[in-house]
């Protein structure tokens, strides 16, 4: 290897570069994939404002993209008090602090991820915040600590002066969207784009109710089903005897993940293939190698060496370039996807590249299965090699 090291270099870029890709891929996959199990686990329906279901599970669920619009308070209500319906969390979207969305909800809210706190407490008056851990480890939050957030869900231009958040809260890493939200009631999301309203009052369900603000709107209703019949049942009726629109978390999510996997699939075909040229060329170079050191595979077995030894020697060769190669590829795809989630805008669907899975070892034994089929031909060619013929043609 050492004697011809742009030949052997080449082998291990090949390997390297297609086990990298493989190695992005199935991390990307299983990381994208995790990301929208667990962020949808226990709900079974979003209800918003018309327009693309997708796009309203992705801001109401996923909190990265802009929601469909606003739907009425009192029409959310009734969909609550539905007899299908175990659980409604209103949703309230509108500001960001730094990129961070500030998420106006309820209590029900903290039911439905399981929430629990690493410090303070949740938000019970207007303008107390209960922010995520990777939030708080983030922006440099504590306790008491006061923050102003902006109009819109990105960017930080339109900043509400007129009232300042107080961070009541942190919760512990849930390991899901929370960790990356700004949690407060609704009645504060309300009020800051309501300057002029300088009434406070308390965050109580009685109060929710009160008819000064049945004419409130909130951006969307999380809805976790009562009985198995709702499945059939609520969403048609939403669809069909309202102005608001269901979608289905399980479905859109299949979708959006069989929209990604026809990208995915071209990938890793693409990257198989390189594996194959990577095994071809390793094949070619110990052929290659096998025929200029025929004279001195001779002589080392004049000089002891047996059959299964020379055999060995040449097998050993083809592994030791396609391990280097695989090692170094897996190194890199974990890299290369640390810098690509470094540079993600959202953070909600961030990617790591620390995160190891055990899937990648097929990845390595699929390296050394590429070494030993190119190797075996050259192998057997030298386990065979009549030492006679050689020393006498030279």
């Amino acid at each position: 290897m050492r004697s011809k090291p742009l030949s052997s270099f080449l082998n291990i870029m090949l390997v390297a570069f297609g086990t990298g890709i493989l190695t992005i891929l199935l991390l990307s996959s299983s990381q994208i994939s995790e990301k929208l199990n667990k962020n949808s686990k226990d709900i079974d329906l979003v209800v918003g404002a018309k327009g693309s279901p997708l796009q309203l599970i992705l801001s109401s669920i996923y909190y990265i993209d802009f929601p469909t619009g606003n739907i009425p308070l009192k029409d959310a209500k009734e969909l609550s008090a539905n007899p299908w319906v175990k659980r409604a969390v209103p949703l309230a979207l509108g500001d960001n602090y730094n990129g961070i969305r500030i998420v106006g909800t309820d209590s029900n809210f903290v039911r439905l991820y399981d929430l629990r706190l690493q410090s303070g407490k949740f938000w019970a008056q207007d303008f107390e915040t209960t922010i995520g851990a990777t939030v708080a480890a983030t922006q440099h939050l504590k306790i008491g600590d006061r923050f102003y957030g902006a109009h819109g869900l990105t960017g930080s231009s339109d900043v509400h002066k007129t009232h300042a958040y107080k961070v009541s809260g942190i919760l512990q890493a849930q390991g899901n969207v929370t960790d990356n939200l700004i949690l407060t009631n609704i009645s504060s999301v309300w009020k800051m784009h309501d300057p002029a309203e300088e009434k406070e009052h308390e965050h109580t369900d009685k109060k929710e109710e009160h008819p000064e603000i049945q004419d409130k709107e909130i951006t969307s209703l999380l809805i976790q089903y009562r009985s198995p019949m709702s499945v059939v049942m609520f969403p048609r009726m939403v669809n069909q005897s309202t102005n608001m629109q269901a979608a289905s978390p399980a479905m859109e999510s299949t979708r959006l993940f069989s929209l990604i996997g026809v990208g995915t699939e071209t990938l890793q075909w693409f990257a198989v293939l390189i594996m194959l040229i990577a095994a071809i060329s390793v094949f070619v170079n110990l052929y290659n190698s096998l025929k200029e050191k025929k004279y001195d595979l001779a002589i080392m077995r004049t000089l002891g060496a047996s059959r299964f030894k020379l055999f060995l020697i040449v097998i050993i060769e083809g592994l030791l370039l396609t391990l280097v190669g695989t090692v170094i590829g897996i190194a890199f795809g974990h890299a290369c996807l640390g810098l690509i989630g470094h540079f993600q805008e959202s953070s909600q669907a961030r990617l790591s590249g620390t995160i190891f899975l055990k899937d990648e070892i097929y990845l390595l034994i699929a390296g050394l299965g590429i070494g030993i089929f190119a190797a075996v031909i050259p192998a057997v060619q030298a386990y065979r090699s009549d030492i006679s013929k050689i020393l006498s043609k030279n």
